[in-house]
């Protein structure tokens, strides 16, 4: 896994931890966690998997809400995964609004870059779950291994096999953010064996 021992997973939010709204999730209380996300986390932090989010905010940029918005509804995310054991380590968001240009707007790959800088890290083989293809793209820009979950936006390619071609080769498609985690256990069990045998 890269070249470091820290177990790290990036994952999407909107839609992949809490509910997708088509008009953006603008407080707190229109932040709701998704089934069984929260307690997917801390299956993964319990298993010695340090998690942070990559999320595009440009609700900021458009004015639809403020930063203090912001961080109600990850100090939200962060209260109600402790109820449940689990833990977020960071948050990188990209602020921007679409027009802005800017780097760190999935699909480009800036926010990712910016979490290997901070964790010192080679995101080659890291992986990244989301909900959308701009999500998968830009985590595959930076190296990670890409994960599409059909929740959220990802709903649209539930029954869709092969996945359209604009999606990274090695992308692989779970039912949810648990579903993911359940693969990743699963395998690092399997590695283990293999490495007792």
């Amino acid at each position: 896994m890269g070249g470091s021992a820290m177990k790290l997973v990036i994952l999407d939010r909107n839609g992949t931890i809490n509910v997708h709204r088509e008009d953006f999730v603008k407080s707190d209380i229109e932040w709701t966690p998704l089934p069984g996300a929260l307690e997917a986390v801390a299956r993964l932090n319990h298993a010695g998997w340090h998690v942070v989010v990559a999320s595009n905010q440009s609700g900021l940029g458009r004015g639809l809400f403020d930063m203090a918005s912001l961080n109600a509804m990850h100090a939200k995310m962060h209260k109600m995964l402790a109820a449940v054991g689990g833990k977020v380590d960071a948050v990188f968001y990209c602020p921007h609004s679409p027009d802005e240009g800017c780097d760190c707007r999935k699909p480009k790959d800036g926010l990712f870059l910016q979490i290997g800088d901070r964790f010192g890290i080679d995101l080659k083989g890291v992986p990244t779950a989301g909900d959308s293809l701009r999500d998968l793209q830009a985590g595959a820009a930076a190296g990670c291994e890409p994960h599409l979950l059909l929740t959220g936006m990802g709903a649209a390619c539930r029954g869709v096999n092969p996945l359209p071609s604009e999606y990274p080769a090695d992308t692989r498609v779970h039912d949810d953010l648990a579903a993911f985690v359940d693969f990743l256990l699963a395998r690092e069990a399997r590695a283990a064996l293999q490495v007792a045998v």
